[in-house]
């Protein structure tokens, strides 16, 4: 089939094979050109390895630096009439690469949350790797079920006080207008924090740890976004924030938990990029669009795959940690600088329908958000018949 995107709001309803697997060798490439630190992983466990920052951390981890890859996920297969979803074609990709350079990695697809899943992978871990001394988390679900009460917990995206109503760039209808987001009820907190925050980190590093294949000294992580005064209201002081609150709590938890195992556990704060996480975001679309204009132009633009390469070689296996005040592995200094804040304010407060392409590089926002996909990466036919069955190696 012809596989041209399908674009229903903030989501995409397809994917395409031939342009994720592009997009995936990009990452390769450039991990592959990079310096890399003299401390290295060894066996790598990545929960949510299939899109996004779990997929930069996979591919980061594996060639850049030679490590095994075990590689969790829940991700649609394709059938002969409709395509897989992107993060299928993503790990296809990944495993056919890592296959011919030699490099060991395998996948597990199915609920994280679940106990099956922790014990299916705890069990290849036994069965080929023995331990790990790196745990990436990586997770990002509208959802969770509680794998001991089987309750359903839901997250919600919305402010905490206070009703907001801000400006917003609807990307549907490429139009700048106003949102309002009602503010949350206390189950509604709750909720996100159950789903968003660290229970679930917490579960993965305790199951792992009782069956003895966290190595000595094993490091893990779990990605954060911040942000800055512009954010705050939807994103910082919110919902969502009060779950990124728990993970700093989870971390320090963890830290005490794996005392003996002389386990390092850190939140990473990283930049915010084009993801399907963040395209849903009320604010989102328009900040990043303010932000990619300014950032661009500095130079200092990083997506994924160039924060997480610099997060192994500066941060998780640097000699010199960059921290924050709160102790989080900082990776997005660059992007909360005033100066770059200041300047993606003023085009806040000016941007209008008529000066999106002016004042923002939306354009550039929605290139990012068409590779999620596999659409828009260049040297790839659209035009061209494709077959939407591909298959995953080593996948169980």
């Amino acid at each position: 089939m012809v596989i041209q995107p399908k674009i229903r709001g903030f989501i995409c309803t397809n994917a395409h094979p031939t342009g994720c697997a592009a997009h995936v060798e990009e990452q390769i490439a450039y991990v592959k050109s990079q310096t890399q630190a003299t401390q290295k992983p060894k066996n790598v466990l990545v929960i949510g390895a299939s899109t996004g920052y779990g997929l930069a951390s996979r591919i980061t981890a594996a060639f850049g630096n030679q490590a095994k890859t075990l590689g969790v996920f829940f991700e649609k297969p394709p059938t002969e009439k409709k395509t897989a979803s992107a993060g299928w074609y993503n790990t296809a990709a990944f495993q056919k690469a890592a296959d011919e350079a030699g490099l060991w990695s395998k996948n597990i697809n199915g609920d994280a949350f679940s106990h099956e899943i922790k014990a299916k992978t705890i069990e290849s871990i036994e069965e080929e790797l023995g331990q790990v001394d790196l745990v990436i988390y990586s997770l990002a679900s509208p959802r969770r079920t509680d794998p001991d009460t089987g309750e359903v917990y839901s997250s919600t995206l919305k402010p905490i006080g206070e009703t907001v109503t801000t400006k917003n760039l609807n990307t549907s209808k490429r139009v700048i207008d106003e949102v309002t987001v009602e503010q949350a009820n206390d189950a509604e907190i709750q909720g996100t924090i159950d789903v968003m925050g660290g229970a679930d980190w917490e579960l993965w590093i305790k199951a792992l740890g009782d069956a003895g294949v966290l190595a000595d000294g094993f490091k893990t992580t779990a990605y954060t976004y911040i942000g800055k005064k512009l954010t705050w209201p939807i994103y910082g002081h919110a919902t969502i924030g009060k779950a990124k609150e728990d993970l700093d709590r989870a971390a320090k938890a963890i830290n005490v938990s794996t005392a003996s195992l002389n386990g390092q556990a850190y939140v990473t704060s990283l930049n915010a990029v084009v993801t399907q996480a963040s395209s849903a975001i009320p604010i989102m679309p328009l900040y990043i669009s303010a932000m990619f204009k300014v950032m661009k132009a500095d130079g200092t633009y990083q997506g994924c795959i160039e924060q997480i390469q610099d997060l192994f070689r500066e941060n998780l296996f640097g000699d010199a940690p960059r921290l924050d005040e709160a102790g989080r592995l900082s990776q997005n200094y660059k992007e909360l600088e005033d100066s770059v804040q200041d300047r993606v304010q003023a085009i806040w407060d000016q941007v209008q329908t008529e000066t999106i392409d002016e004042l923002t590089d939306y354009n550039g926002y929605h290139q990012e958000f068409l590779k999620l996909f596999g659409f828009g990466v260049d040297g790839v036919d659209y035009d061209a018949d494709v077959s939407p069955l591909v298959e995953i190696n080593h996948l169980s």
